[in-house]
């Protein structure tokens, strides 16, 4: 079967909401990357096929197919075509695998895969927010709750709630898997270990004008608690009565854009390009939608099963940090080593920004892998709807 590679990763720096990228229209934010991509790999852009975008908010400015729209305010030129993909927060995870797919088939050469949220202007759950009047307008239809009679909603809330008991998982536990997000963070930010991957981008005021006192740039993750403590993430209030969900022990709201570039080996002889890692496995798998979030527990077993290998020949993972129960249940469900999880912090520190962490979490699971010298990455994340997606990369 032909192969895929990746030649070109990038990120934004995470921005808070309300904060230094909260001036960009996410359009623009993503039309910065795809430029970055093209400006990396050195290829030209009119040889790209297509560009696939990840984001969960698909309304207002996120709206009629945001993929597209990025291209149009890129520099790539208009014979190159754009899709929006919403696999919640796998999008951009989903977007490298369609990518790769289509080079795997012959049917493409150079594909970008991308994601794009803006958490400060498209609230999340805005593409959900319509008139409700006589039973219409909820996403949930009569036949889901048939199916699932005793469920209101499917709530990622509730979810990791349901995980942390399934799996003994007591606040104490999560405060600290906390804190060592942050501080894992902290010294990757000091290391200049994001430096390569960061795409520095000026800091825009509301009106989109950009903000020039010191010729300000934004390039250091903006929900870094650099002063974090166990004993202040211990002190945040809980979500629920009861319960251990705390905003301090969940991911972050954020904005950002994300993408890498994926070739075929035909495109790398032809223009002359470097691979960074090729991808090994690919895999998506559904699970119960209510604890919903304990999906990747089983995708990855079954993503090591299908490519013939152990947890032990991984030498680093990213497991999205949507909330803390959810990578301490999957370092006990799996017996992962925790040295090798989120080497560098996750979403608990760096931000989550929805239907663009896909590629986020890979583009620095390829610079860690590159840094440390290592083979071998697996990179997988709870998706609403009890889904989860699963990316084995070898780094080249």
């Amino acid at each position: 079967m032909p192969e895929a590679y990746i030649v070109a990763a990038v990120r934004t720096a995470g921005g808070k909401r309300g904060g230094r990228l909260s001036g960009w229209h996410p359009v623009d934010l993503a039309a910065k990357v795809l430029n970055e991509l093209v400006d990396r790999s050195g290829i030209d852009p009119a040889q790209i096929d297509d560009v696939i975008m990840g984001c969960v908010g698909q309304a207002g400015e996120q709206s009629t197919n945001v993929a597209r729209n990025a291209v149009l305010a890129s520099k790539l030129p208009e014979s190159v075509p754009g899709t929006s993909v919403d696999r919640q927060c796998g999008s951009s995870q989903q977007a490298l695998h369609f990518a790769a797919q289509a080079v795997m088939s012959g049917t493409m050469d150079v594909v970008i895969a991308a994601g794009v949220e803006s958490m400060s202007r498209v609230p999340m759950g805005s593409p959900s927010i319509l008139p409700r009047k006589n039973g219409m307008g909820y996403y949930m239809s009569p036949a889901i709750h048939d199916r699932y009679p005793d469920v209101p909603d499917f709530s990622q809330f509730m979810g990791a709630e349901m995980v942390a008991k399934k799996y003994g998982l007591d606040k104490e536990a999560l405060d600290e898997y906390a804190y060592r997000s942050h501080q894992r963070a902290i010294a990757a930010t000091r290391d200049g270990h994001f430096s390569e991957e960061i795409l520095p981008l000026e800091v825009r005021a509301a009106d989109g004008s950009a903000v020039t006192a010191g010729n300000e740039m934004h390039a250091v993750d903006e929900g870094i608690r650099f002063d974090a403590t166990v004993e202040g993430i211990g002190s945040v209030k809980l979500l629920q009565e009861g319960g251990v969900i705390t905003a301090a022990n969940a991911s972050q709201i954020c904005d950002g854009a994300t993408g890498v570039m994926v070739v075929s080996e035909r495109a790398l002889k032809a223009h002359g390009l470097q691979p960074l890692a090729r991808i090994h496995h690919m895999s998506v798998l559904g699970h119960d939608p209510v604890i919903m979030l304990e999906a990747p527990i089983p995708a990855t077993l079954r993503a090591l099963q299908k490519a013939g290998m152990k947890i032990d020949d991984i030498d680093l993972f990213e497991v999205n940090e949507a909330f803390a129960p959810i990578p301490l249940a999957w370092l006990q469900a799996t017996g992962a080593d925790p040295e090798r999880l989120n080497v560098n912090g996750g979403a608990i520190a760096l931000g989550h920004p929805l239907g663009a962490s896909g590629t986020k979490l890979m583009t620095t699971l390829l610079h860690a892998l590159k840094r440390r010298n290592k083979r071998y990455g697996l990179q997988t994340m709870c998706e609403g709807g009890g889904m989860a997606n699963v990316t084995i990369v070898e780094r080249l």
